[in-house]
């Protein structure tokens, strides 16, 4: 029999037979439910049959019979009545465990667990849930009333590339019916809190309210997403609300998982743990750079993707460039712990790169995962990857530690039907339409595209998607193409930076002639771009649909 593990104190199978008894024995089960209504088939041994002999082998069994797609919300609960009065591990069973799973899943969601919790459970057991989205988003019960929202446009997500992809419709035909759907009360400029790590920047010279970025009639749904329903053409928000479109735009981000490193959320903020990532703890990051007068500096990058794959080296080589200027680099240990093989993944800008590194006598470990962080103790435990493919533990003490976290989709995107096997936003590379469902469009974070996931990718892909989507829509002619640009402004040393600029394939593509910046060099006025072109570049013009060099390429 091949049983599948829903949660640790429950499995589920298909029909059982004595046969299997004592296979579930070995493997430790305690209990045996029968969600299968006896006589369904000619060949179905009865429960009475099964009862009788597993009780004699020491199973506590229970019948809970539901009919094949009828599944009720009592019988939901009362699976978890079960669930809490029989000794564990559990084993449920049917026809194909699929009653079974259901039965769970009602059970678990009338204890609030999350819904990406128990959808994503049952897809790595083998079973599709989207059947029961709107029950399990409404505690494990049928919805009775659904409210009803319906827009030409929906788009989710009011970051960066959303408020810019509404603004480049809005700009092609002004009137359109656009809704955002977005919870956050403030828009943050993400790229500017490398600046305030550094004490370039205040960190509220980064923030604004999110009504004063949102393009001016555009319906803002303050609301969190929880599903899709791509083939009825509608969004489920949290708390079962239902949005209805004719096209949408898929741009959420992406998840920053702090608890996937133990031990990080609980010493985040002190303890000499810090993080550019972060909003409030960027100003933490240049406290400590600040007090830092000796010691160890760990630097660390987990595995790709990650939003802005320059950042961790450039709080690094910020930091550092500060302590040189204050006397004290000789006295400081600097480490940079990388996951992955490369100091950066275009080639081009690797030896300019690394005169930093050697001038500021920064050790690299390259294959190295932050994997627990003792805040206390200060102490990082790393997972390092060998020469011959296997791991060993290291651990390293720090008097300070910036530390990445890993990244990865938004659950309600990763478990849903729009996403690839990795959990992106599965979209056409150069069109980023969605693959399968033809009225989708993503860009940013949450696309499966191999660019690097920045701002500056962003602004260049808004304009495709505003454009593609009109000429679905008939608005437009031709199809507008994305080259996977994006862009990094490596800050090696306050004043000086490396533009890295570069399409798909790592491919160089600077935006000006190299008399005037050369990209693969450190510039003064790379630096002046970063600093003071950059941020009203992102407020007035990206972010109100003005495209200044993001103009889409057109074919056909």
């Amino acid at each position: 029999m091949e049983i599948k593990t829903l949660s640790s104190m429950l499995s589920v199978s298909a029909q059982i037979t004595l046969a299997d008894l004592s296979q579930l024995a070995e493997a430790g089960f305690k209990s045996i439910i029968c969600n299968r209504p006896d006589g369904e088939s000619a060949d179905q041994l009865g429960y009475k049959e099964i009862e009788a002999a597993a009780s004699h082998a020491g199973f506590q069994c229970r019948y809970l019979p539901a009919e094949s797609g009828k599944v009720t919300d009592e019988q939901g609960l009362a699976f978890g009545q079960l669930m809490d009065e029989l000794p564990k591990p559990i084993l449920a069973y049917c026809r194909t465990g699929m009653r079974s799973t259901t039965l769970w899943a009602l059970s678990q969601a009338a204890v609030h667990t999350p819904f990406s919790h128990i959808v994503e459970s049952a897809m790595k057991a083998g079973y599709d849930l989207k059947a029961l989205q709107r029950r399990l988003l409404n505690g494990g019960k049928t919805p009775i009333e659904v409210a009803e929202a319906s827009h030409e446009v929906v788009i989710i997500g009011g970051g960066a590339a959303g408020i810019a992809v509404a603004s480049s419709l809005l700009a092609r035909r002004p009137g359109l019916d656009i809704a955002i759907i977005d919870p956050a009360d403030t828009h943050y400029y993400q790229p500017g809190w490398t600046m305030v790590g550094a004490g370039i920047f205040d960190a509220a010279f980064t923030a604004r309210a999110q009504a004063s970025v949102m393009p001016g009639g555009v319906h803002w749904i303050r609301a969190g997403v929880a599903a899709f329903e791509p083939e009825k053409n509608a969004v489920i928000l949290e708390g079962c609300r239902v949005v209805s479109y004719k096209q949408l735009v898929v741009c959420p981000g992406l998840k920053l998982d702090w608890q996937g490193i133990a031990g990080l959320p609980e010493t985040l903020g002190r303890n000499g743990v810090t993080s550019n990532y972060r909003y409030d703890l960027a100003p933490y990051t240049w406290q400590l750079v600040q007090q830092l007068r000796g010691g160890r500096a760990v630097f660390t990058q987990p595995p790709m993707p990650i939003k802005c794959a320059g950042a961790p080296q450039k709080a690094m080589y910020l930091s550092a460039d500060h302590w040189r200027r204050q006397g004290v680099l000789k006295d400081i240990d600097i480490q940079f712990c990388n996951a992955g093989a490369v100091l950066f993944g275009v080639a081009d800008y690797v030896p300019a790169l690394m005169e930093y590194v050697k001038a500021y006598g920064i050790g690299l470990n390259f294959g190295r995962t932050l994997v627990a962080i003792d805040g206390d103790a200060k102490q990082a435990t790393f997972s390092q990857l060998k020469a011959d493919g296997s791991k060993e533990i290291v651990t390293q003490d720090f008097d300070m530690i910036h530390v990445v976290p890993p990244q990865k989709s938004p659950d309600f995107i990763r478990v849903s039907p729009l996403a690839d096997a990795a959990g992106w936003v599965d979209v056409d590379a150069a069109t980023l339409r969605h693959k399968i469902y033809a009225n989708i469009f993503a860009l940013g974070d949450a696309g499966n595209t191999s660019n690097a996931k920045t701002a500056a990718a962003a602004r260049k892909q808004a304009p495709v998607v505003a454009h593609n989507l009109l000429a679905l829509r008939g608005a437009v002619k031709g199809q507008a193409q994305y080259d996977g640009y994006g862009s990094c402004p490596l800050t090696v040393e306050r004043g000086k930076i490396v533009l890295a600029e570069f399409t798909y394939g790592g491919k160089v593509t600077p935006s000006f002639p190299k008399w005037l910046i050369d990209g693969t060099q450190p510039s003064r006025l790379a630096w002046h771009l970063k600093e003071r072109i950059l941020p009203p570049l992102y407020w007035h013009a990206m972010l109100k649909g003005k495209e200044w060099m993001a103009k889409p390429e057109l074919v056909g």
